[in-house]
């Protein structure tokens, strides 16, 4: 069960991991970060600036399906070793994913996306009765 909380703690800090990209090229394309007005700021970003924006908004995605599928697994006690792969996988999914997107590898990315998904779709099946 550690295993998943682990992951459960990744997968909440992804987001803000996938920021400092975001961040970084939000001050590099423009000038400085606009702390003011962040979200306008990141509308006007393209290329990676872009990208970054996309990934990072979509690791908050990722989590309304991955949380719920883990702690279902903790909470029926189904926190089993299929259980612990199917966590890692959609961490190691998730990292990829992040990485495909920013070097602008789609179609690795969606691949990634995909094994994701599945692995947090996994984790509710398991905890089914």
């Amino acid at each position: 069960m550690s295993i998943i909380l682990i992951c459960l703690l990744i997968a909440v800090l992804l987001p803000i991991i996938a920021k400092v990209p975001l961040s970084m090229a939000m001050n590099k394309e423009q000038g400085g970060y606009d702390n003011r007005y962040p979200r306008e700021q990141q509308k006007q970003l393209s290329g990676f600036g872009a990208r970054a924006s996309a990934a990072h908004a979509n690791c908050f995605e990722a989590l309304i399906l991955f949380v719920p599928g883990a702690l279902a697994v903790i909470a029926t006690q189904s926190a089993g070793h299929l259980a612990e792969y199917s966590a890692i996988v959609f961490i190691i999914a998730r990292i990829g994913y992040l990485c495909a997107y920013w070097c602008n590898v789609h179609l690795l990315r969606s691949i990634l996306w995909t094994i994701g998904y599945i692995a947090s779709l996994f984790l509710i099946w398991l905890a089914i009765p």
